[in-house]
């Protein structure tokens, strides 16, 4: 899907670039990828996980995901690297059409600068103009950071998956489902 680059201010001062990725990101992309899965357990895989991708691969998927007119998909760029990045997916389906599906994720070392708050405002505003009803997004129990910013958004929990997350250590996670009606 096509998107504008948009330059904003951090809450530290410095400017970010909110910009669809190219294939010349794919080495960071990767970096971040395997980085943010080992900074926090709320995200859906683990570092080793993400250990077989390759940066070929990643370019393929950046050019496929930034060529697809049901995603939007965008990256924020701090000081020349890859902060985090955030899609919302489309839904397709004449059942399902009025519905959009978003994640997001930051670097631990770009919380709190309102990177989030920008990155979803991009996300609610592309779903309006498609003519979506309703975005959707699962959070893991104990990520209290991540609840606060999609309640600022406007997100409110729908729906509780019982122990959907099992942690390494075993830990069993309750996963809830929140929806925004735009």
């Amino acid at each position: 899907m096509k998107f504008d680059a948009k330059t904003i201010t951090l809450k530290d001062g410095r400017s970010a670039v909110l910009r669809l990725p190219t294939a010349s990101d794919a080495e960071d992309m990767l970096n971040y990828l395997i980085e943010t899965a080992g900074e926090t357990e709320f995200l859906l895989a683990y570092p080793e996980e993400r250990q077989g991708m390759t940066v070929e691969k990643e370019a393929a998927f950046i050019e496929r995901m930034t060529q697809d007119e049901n995603c939007l998909f965008l990256v924020c760029e701090v000081e020349g690297r890859v902060a985090g990045c955030c899609q919302v997916d489309f839904q397709t389906r004449m059942k399902t059409a009025h519905r959009g599906t978003v994640a997001i994720g930051l670097r631990k070392a770009y919380w709190g600068l309102g990177i989030g708050t920008a990155m979803f405002r991009e996300l609610i505003d592309a779903s309006r103009r498609r003519g979506l009803m309703i975005l959707e997004l699962e959070f893991i129990e104990g990520n209290t950071r991540a609840r606060a910013l999609y309640e600022k958004m406007g997100f409110r929990i729908v729906g509780l998956r019982p122990d959907g997350i099992r942690l390494r250590d075993g830990t069993l996670c309750n996963e809830y489902l929140m929806q925004l009606r735009l």
